[in-house]
């Protein structure tokens, strides 16, 4: 009984703040993603409308999501996740689907976003050891990211995949410090709910397992982790298959329509795209165009998509934010912790610049991987902490992206606003 205590409150420590600082982290940005998503649950209708079952605002599914967890080929656990956070929210609200349940349905992704933030803070403190200032800095420009401040309210899979995805990356990295192995039991843990929410991220949990010291150097430690990773596999499909009636040819219909719904967009070269999109609008907003959408019922509304950047400023910020993550990778690429992020990372580039799935509207998948990006820039801050030259231009840098950032992330949602104002009201 002990043991299990014990394991509880360390799980409750990580998750958790744990430091007056982590605490004043994790309020401020509770407070400033609760206000944001306060007033739009309040005086809006978007986050939640029952006539609406997805793409009122960047392709996301809010409706659909909260009712049934969405797809099964691609959210094959989420139906019995997002039951609880359904069946809590008309808790609170007195079974009725109105402002009170928009602003729980918020304030539990505003929770969810601020945790994450606590993790990003923790690994930049804890594991790589970046001065309080340089840490305080990434955190609050990783705050501003276009993914971070739309999933703030947000009810989706991917606002608690990026939670998941964080406290992941940040116990595994504690562990592989340590020079430890990851238990099957945190693994198949990670596994039903990563991969559960969403099933291409069940891969990203196998990863830092690759890293664990000597695996490729003694049987015995390879056999251990190939049963733990097994264990996890086996696990998570009987749990699939629980969920759909064990009818898995299902699986494969359903994931072959998707791909090509998802992947045959010509609208734009696939570079920009990749620009605009995949790499930038998960972090810089371009600018917006309303389309006519209908919800196949006969009500008729209005979404809003991303455009592709139109300033050459955009283009210049992602290009020397990317290349700030480059470098960062090529000068710690012997430390491990930086391959496993990463190899993460690739898994994404895979899935949506290579294989073309959903590259046209990208900008919704960052909450897979946008937190590659302050983890990657903590590590660079690392990798020159005695040379304080390079260390003031890493500085110099940051701070000026932070600006631009502020502020056209600033400006592109008074135009969301404005879109609220004009059609949701």
């Amino acid at each position: 009984m002990s043991f299990i205590k014990t394991k509880l409150i360390h799980l409750l420590k990580q998750v958790f703040p744990s430091s007056y600082t982590e605490l004043a982290v994790f309020i401020f940005f509770l407070t400033c993603y609760g206000a944001l998503g306060t007033y739009i649950a309040l005086h809006y209708r978007i986050i939640f409308d029952s006539r609406i079952p997805w793409d009122a605002y960047f392709s996301f599914d809010n409706k659909a999501i909260v009712m049934t967890g969405g797809s099964f080929e691609r959210h094959p656990l989420a139906y019995y996740f997002f039951n609880w956070v359904r069946e809590f929210s008309l808790l609170i609200s007195g079974g009725k689907m109105d402002a009170t349940f928009r602003l729980t349905l918020a304030w539990l992704s505003n929770t969810a976003i601020s945790l994450c933030m606590v993790q990003i803070f923790k690994y930049l403190k804890n594991i790589i050891r970046l001065p309080l200032m340089i840490s305080l800095l990434i955190i609050l420009f990783f705050g501003l990211f276009s993914t971070s401040i739309i999933l703030s309210f947000t009810p989706e899979n991917f606002t608690y995949t990026l939670l998941l995805l964080s406290i992941y990356n940040y116990y595994a990295a504690v562990k592989l410090r340590k020079e430890e192995k990851i238990p099957g039991s945190a693994l198949t843990l990670a596994g039903i709910t990563i991969g559960g929410l969403t099933i291409t991220n069940l891969v990203k949990v196998f990863i830092p397992v690759l890293f664990e010291k000597n695996l490729f150097r003694s049987w015995k430690k390879f056999g251990n982790a190939a049963f733990r990773v097994i264990l996890t596999i086996a696990s998570f499909v009987f749990l699939y298959l629980l969920r759909i009636d064990f009818k898995y040819e299902n699986i494969f219909s359903k994931t072959n329509q998707q791909y090509e719904k998802f992947s045959n967009v010509e609208s734009i070269p696939d570079w920009d795209m990749m620009l605009s999109y995949f790499f930038g609008g998960s972090i810089l907003f371009p600018s917006f165009m309303t389309t006519d959408k209908h919800n196949m019922k006969g009500f008729d509304f209005k979404g809003l998509l991303m455009e592709p950047y139109s300033s050459s400023f955009c283009y210049a910020f992602i290009i020397i934010l990317l290349g700030l993550i480059l470098w960062s990778y090529i000068k710690n690429f012997r430390n491990k912790l930086v391959q496993m992020i990463i190899i993460s990372f690739l898994v994404d580039i895979v899935i949506h610049c290579i294989m073309r799935f959903g590259l046209h509207t990208s900008y919704i998948y960052g909450g897979h991987f946008v937190f590659v990006y302050p983890l990657l820039l903590g590590w660079l801050f690392y990798a020159y902490k005695s040379q304080p030259k390079i260390l003031s231009f890493l500085m110099i840098t940051l701070v000026i992206l932070f600006v631009f950032l502020l502020a056209n992330n600033l400006y592109r949602m008074s135009d969301f606003f404005l879109f609220l104002e004009t059609y949701y009201q």
